[in-house]
């Protein structure tokens, strides 16, 4: 049991996504940033980057904050006046958070992304590149769903799926849903007194689903079905979840604690998990390369353009591809980092020559070591 012990996983821990919702934030009767609490949520953010650790915030507010300055009706929005309120809060959401991390010395980054944002292979590699740089550079990304643009179609519909979009993007070792409620229980424990608080899910089974049941608040979108839904990303990525009472201050210091909760950890890491999901994927092409790239694969280094020596089959970035020695002979299986013609274009060519052969800053990996499976 100790390695369920809330302390015990956020040692372990390099990278945390914690998922902050709406009702947590804004004040439901003045329509006001909750100023205490969000300082309280800073200095838990600085505690984890004391101890090493990385964080992105998945932060709800934009809508609630933007319909009290615009006027609009309590209840449901049409789509056009909640883009609209979302346009107008997402700028003091940004703001409060950029004012409240500076004292501490933290520069918070807003990232605003979609649905097809995940879908879409070249635009998920872009993503994670860009959250990967941020939280390089010492930032905390401040990620929320760009509801200006977003339409059903392209919509993730709560906050809860898409923080464990972003936790499995960034291969996270934790993902945090602060709630209204310490947990899942064996049942709605508002309207069953024998409800039993779960302090580990190892899997979610269709029990677990029925337990979830339906919305846990009027005030959010997403219940307690989401955050198991959430769960199931989660622990298909590798990483752990935790579900816990967000609504005191300092809920990642009381978490720590020992505060109730629920965890949903299975076997594995983030790691583990990613390379098993690349080395699954059927490839598009071939990346054929000499002695001294594959002595550089077999060290865990990044395949770079100069050891390449042929490019074979039409692939986009972002494409499985399989990465062959001379003799044919498979070494690893990995996400391109560039488009076949591209490929082609900078095989054997040095990283410096890249930007003056195709016109623009280049990475320096055509495979980069994490999006591949030796």
């Amino acid at each position: 049991m100790d390695t369920l012990n809330s302390a015990t996983l956020f040692a372990r821990a390099k990278r945390v996504v914690i998922k902050v919702g709406s009702a947590l934030l804004v004040d439901a009767a003045s329509g006001h940033l909750r100023a205490d609490w969000v300082a309280g949520l800073a200095a838990d953010i600085a505690m984890l980057r004391a101890k090493g650790c990385h964080v992105v915030l998945v932060s709800s507010g934009s809508i609630a904050l933007g319909r009290r300055v615009l006027g609009l009706p309590a209840g449901p929005l049409a789509l056009e006046h909640a883009q609209a309120a979302a346009a107008v809060g997402q700028i003091r959401l940004a703001r409060a958070y950029q004012e409240i991390l500076a004292p501490l010395g933290i520069e918070a980054a807003q990232v605003l992304v979609t649905l097809e944002d995940s879908q879409n292979r070249r635009r998920y590699l872009n993503s994670r590149a860009t959250m990967n740089t941020l939280l390089d550079l010492g930032c905390v990304p401040i990620v929320n769903e760009n509801d200006t643009v977003a339409t059903d179609e392209i919509r993730y519909g709560d906050n809860d799926r898409l923080a464990a979009q972003v936790a499995s993007l960034i291969g996270a070792d934790i993902l945090v849903l602060l709630s209204d409620i310490d947990g899942l229980f064996t049942a709605d424990p508002r309207r069953d007194a024998s409800a039993r608080l779960l302090a580990h899910v190892a899997a979610i089974t269709p029990e677990v689903e029925a337990m979830a049941g339906g919305a846990a608040s009027e005030h959010s979108r997403g219940g307690m079905a989401t955050k198991v839904m959430a769960a199931k990303v989660a622990l298909q990525s590798g990483g752990a979840m935790v579900i816990t009472r967000g609504d005191r201050l300092k809920p990642i210091a009381a978490l720590l604690d020992g505060a109730a909760c629920t965890w949903f950890k299975g076997q594995g890491d983030p790691a583990s998990a990613r390379k098993k999901w690349i080395s699954g994927m059927k490839p598009k092409g071939v990346l054929r390369v000499d002695a001294g790239a594959s002595a550089a694969l077999a060290s865990g280094k990044s395949l770079l353009s100069a050891g390449v020596r042929s490019v074979e089959g039409a692939f986009g970035r972002g494409d499985p591809v399989d990465i062959r020695d001379e003799a044919g002979t498979l070494l690893a299986r990995g996400l391109a980092g560039y488009a076949a013609e591209e490929a082609r274009q900078i095989a054997g060519k040095r990283s410096g020559d890249i930007a003056g052969i195709l016109g623009y800053p280049a990475r320096p990996a055509l495979v980069h070591r994490d999006d591949m499976a030796i």
